[in-house]
């Protein structure tokens, strides 16, 4: 069986069980409804091939997981502060943030990490030239800053050690035959 149609499979099934789910009730027609609703979601709305164009690096994922918790608490805890502390609100900014990601793919997936960590909300992208501009809760000091700074830049390294390792990557030839037509 080919590695699309076990991923089909796979989709199939996990749209099914989050039918059943939702239901809140394990039953046969509840397995059989949520298959017909999975096959006809995935032909009345199909979804759009992603170029894949490196490995996933399983060990790498994992501590992507466990430094995004991290920053996502550690965040948590300094707008949380913010909000209570008694001195007047923080000065926000817009901060700019060139990136050397090469995947669109893992140039989503930074952008949804970041848009996910309190305190920060990307605003605007440039795809082409791989410019984020990122909106900052705290700017006031050059710490606040230079936090920000570190922190995206450590999720940017640690997605490329992830998903786009040099000895890897291949970019994917159908992408860039449809870049062209666009």
């Amino acid at each position: 069986m080919k590695r699309s149609n076990v991923l089909r499979l796979f989709v199939l099934g996990w749209m099914t069980l989050v039918w059943v789910l939702l239901w809140g009730n394990f039953s046969v027609a509840n397995v059989v409804g949520g298959a017909v609703i999975a096959v006809v979601v995935s032909v009345v709305l199909p979804l759009p091939r992603v170029p894949v164009e490196g490995r996933v690096h399983l060990g790498s994922a994992a501590y992507l997981a466990v430094v995004i918790f991290v920053e996502s608490i550690r965040s948590t805890i300094a707008v949380a502060w913010l909000a209570i502390r008694p001195s007047p609100p923080p000065v926000t900014g817009v901060l700019r943030c060139r990136l050397t990601i090469k995947s669109d793919m893992v140039l989503t997936l930074w952008t949804d990490i970041m848009n996910n960590i309190p305190g920060t909300m990307v605003l605007e992208i440039d795809q082409a030239r791989r410019i984020m501009y990122v909106h900052v809760l705290d700017v006031s000091t050059d710490k606040a800053v230079a936090d920000f700074y570190r922190s995206a830049r450590r999720i940017e390294r640690l997605l490329i050690h992830t998903f786009e390792r040099d000895v890897d990557w291949q970019p994917s030839a159908w992408k860039s035959s449809w870049e062209g037509t666009s």
